[in-house]
């Protein structure tokens, strides 16, 4: 399954439902700036689609994180807790925020496809 993005800008790989990958779209780190602290949630948390799921800081503004899908949260990413630039310099790859084990698989027909999130932000 390709990527998924929500309206909050955020991007969802469920290729693996049972450990889906959640982060922050270019554009969307294009509009924070520098990243410098990350609020994430913690492993075990049981998070519902639309919900704020932790908090992204930069030397600009604080934003929060919506969860594009319910599910539980396995784990965070470590390298983007140690250095929250990895968000500025490699949103869709190693600036990955945390695994989610999806619990309504059917929500990701709200998500957009990258042709709809590109035209989305235009």
């Amino acid at each position: 399954m390709p990527r998924l993005y929500s309206v909050e800008h955020v991007w969802l790989d469920a290729s693996t439902p049972d450990a889906a990958t959640v982060g922050i779209t270019a554009h969307a780190q294009e509009a924070l700036g520098d990243v410098v602290f990350t609020d994430l949630p913690a492993p075990g948390t049981t998070l519902a689609a639309g919900q704020v799921a932790g908090v992204i800081e930069s030397v600009k503004a604080a934003a929060d994180l919506f969860a594009p899908a319910s599910g539980e949260v396995l784990a965070i990413n470590p390298a983007v807790q140690a250095d929250p630039s990895l968000l500025n310099t490699d949103p869709l790859g190693a600036g990955w925020l945390f695994t989610v084990r999806l619990t309504a698989p059917a929500q990701l027909d709200a998500l957009m496809d990258e042709a709809a999130y590109q035209a989305f932000c235009q």
